[in-house]
């Protein structure tokens, strides 16, 4: 249940989401808030049993800050605080974690605040008192990341719309955005090609400077000619569109076939 701490006419209350997959933790974590409201004055915003269940409800409740499991199924906390990212208004993130070192020194050497369970409720109030004095920066995400995302995000109407890559047919970059089409249609994201290569290289074959397409939805290549000079295309599950390989990686096509 939501509800307000510590509020004072002339102090506007911090809003806070809390996400774990566990009930308890979740609860945990409410008596703590409760018990930093002397000092601090907050408000619940909301609880989420997931990430995905929490892009859905930051959404729709903005908040200030987000205090975020990271082991969680589905979709672990880092690519949640990733997605977030994609908000207008993206809340401040603080993780919460199980004794990982790995996690506690990748958070350490990004400046990026965690909370390591069981939470003492010292740290806590610390956590609460910086929350907005440094915005989470998606470069340093992307570093802490231990495997690629499952999903890409586009935000569409003011809310995160998540596309699973495993639906993703293409990707095509076009000025500073990237579009991505799946069977059902197109979406756009504000992404660099070249970082999602790098982040999913074994899933695309890049055939064009601006494209890449997943290596699944490959059904072969065919010789075409476009106002009368000769190129290869691809052609691809899913779509009609054939999307043309560039003689500069017509490599790709071959070394795609032999494999």
């Amino acid at each position: 249940m939501n509800g307000a701490y510590g509020v004072s006419e002339t102090e506007k209350p911090l809003r806070v989401v809390i996400v774990d997959d566990e009930a308890p933790a979740r609860s945990r974590m409410r008596d703590l808030l409760a018990e930093c409201a002397g000092e601090i004055a907050l408000e619940i915003a909301g609880e989420a049993a997931s990430g995905r269940e929490a892009l859905e409800l930051l959404s729709r409740e903005p908040a200030d800050l987000v205090l975020l499991d990271i082991r969680m199924p589905e979709m672990d906390g880092i690519e949640a605080a990733r997605h977030l990212q994609n908000l207008e208004q993206p809340p401040a993130v603080v993780f919460a974690t199980a004794y990982d070192d790995y996690a506690i020194r990748a958070f350490e050497l990004h400046a990026i605040d965690y909370l390591l369970k069981p939470i003492r409720l010292a740290r806590l109030r610390e956590a609460l008192a910086r929350a907005r004095a440094a915005p989470l920066r998606t470069d340093a995400l992307r570093e802490i990341a231990r495997a690629p995302r499952a999903h890409l995000s586009a935000q569409e109407r003011g809310r995160i719309h998540l596309i699973p890559i495993a639906d993703v047919i293409y990707l095509k970059a076009d000025l500073k955005y990237v579009t991505v089409r799946t069977a059902a249609r197109e979406h756009l994201i504000e992404e660099s090609l070249t970082r999602l290569e790098q982040e999913f290289g074994s899933r695309f074959l890049r055939v064009h400077r601006n494209c890449l397409v997943a290596r699944v939805a490959v059904r072969g290549f065919e010789r075409a000619e476009i106002a009368g000079e000769a190129r290869w295309e691809v052609l691809l599950e899913g779509v009609d569109e054939r999307i043309a390989v560039s003689r500069r990686q017509q490599h790709v096509m071959r070394e795609f076939l032999r494999g």
